[in-house]
């Protein structure tokens, strides 16, 4: 199997391609990242064939597409806040980024496609779990453009017939993922701030809660969609049930660094849910054989990884 994955320099993305790399059904790793949230360095010492480009750009597609035989489509502007600094650019980049990597797929007869979305996408819905029939009322620009992602990939598959697979990413964590920017997820944020001995923001009281879900396990799900071509008519939810709230978080990195973590608290951010579960009874028959990490597990490694990075900056730093 010949694989692209787009948005493939950033923390998903870098990932996947290096549990693809070790995937014996895995013949060639292809990248296509501008960079503009992703980083070279991600990619430091992978085999993979790097196209730095847009996804806005026809000629940088169709580049990258050549001879693939699947798309792993990440290529993304993440972040609510991001969103609503600039919706027309979360807009260009999640929504029409995404029809035009499914236009591209379509000329070079790529075989399967999938797609990333997000929980988001549920927004006002108050139920809890999750379903991925139930309506969806996103919240934010950024929202939108995830929700006109999965609409674009499954219009595909029912006007062309291209096999396509949208996954709703429900906050996937894991080594790799930036802290150091203004949209960083609150796993990492949290992380650095405990090994720096620094206090961690809470935006509004804590009692919010995510179903997080470990990178690892995200890449697994989606090497095993590609082995075995799966598709689906819906969205799929990609989580399985491991809700925590961000206090319960901070309990647990308490506990596996042994020391005492400050906290601060700061007003709630415009657009953020409250709560957050997934509904996994598709994924889980879609997918049974996947056994997911365990949060307790995914936050050692991540702590792990991240005490490796601060370990290098001061060392660079002297």
């Amino acid at each position: 199997m010949r694989i692209l994955i787009t948005g493939g320099a950033g923390f998903i993305g870098s990932n996947l391609a290096r549990a693809a790399l070790v995937d014996p059904a895995v013949k060639e790793v292809a990248i296509l990242d501008d960079l503009s949230v992703g980083l070279r360095s991600n990619l430091d010492g992978l085999d993979v064939d790097f196209v730095e480009g847009s996804i806005l750009d026809p000629g940088a597609l169709d580049a990258a597409m050549a001879g693939r035989e699947a798309v792993v489509h990440l290529a993304a502007l993440p972040s609510v806040p991001r969103s609503l600094s600039d919706p027309l650019a979360s807009h260009h980049a999640n929504a029409t980024g995404t029809l035009m990597v499914l236009e591209a797929a379509r000329r070079h007869d790529v075989g399967h496609v999938l797609v990333a979305s997000s929980s988001s996408v549920y927004g006002l819905n108050p139920a809890l779990p999750k379903e991925e029939l139930t309506w969806t009322r996103p919240m934010s620009p950024y929202a939108a453009s995830k929700l006109a992602t999965e609409a674009y990939a499954l219009a595909h598959q029912a006007s062309f017939g291209l096999p396509t697979l949208a996954f709703r990413f429900f906050n996937v964590f894991g080594p790799g993922q930036r802290h150091d920017h203004a949209y960083a997820a609150v796993i990492p944020r949290f992380v650095h701030a405990a090994l720096r001995g620094e206090p961690v923001v809470l935006h509004g009281d804590g009692t919010q809660s995510r179903d997080f879900t470990f990178v690892g396990t995200v890449c697994e799900v989606i090497l095993d969609a590609i082995r075995r071509r799966v598709h689906h008519p819906h969205p799929v939810n990609l989580a399985f049930g491991a809700r925590a709230s961000l206090l319960q978080v901070l309990d647990e990195l308490t506990e596996l660094l042994d020391r005492p973590i400050a906290r601060e608290y700061a007003a709630p951010r415009v657009g953020d849910v409250p709560h957050s579960l997934a509904d996994n009874t598709r994924l889980r028959a879609l997918f049974p054989d996947v056994v997911p990490i365990d949060r307790t597990d995914g936050l050692r490694a991540t702590i792990e990884w991240m005490a490796g990075l601060l370990h290098v900056e001061h060392a660079a730093q002297r």
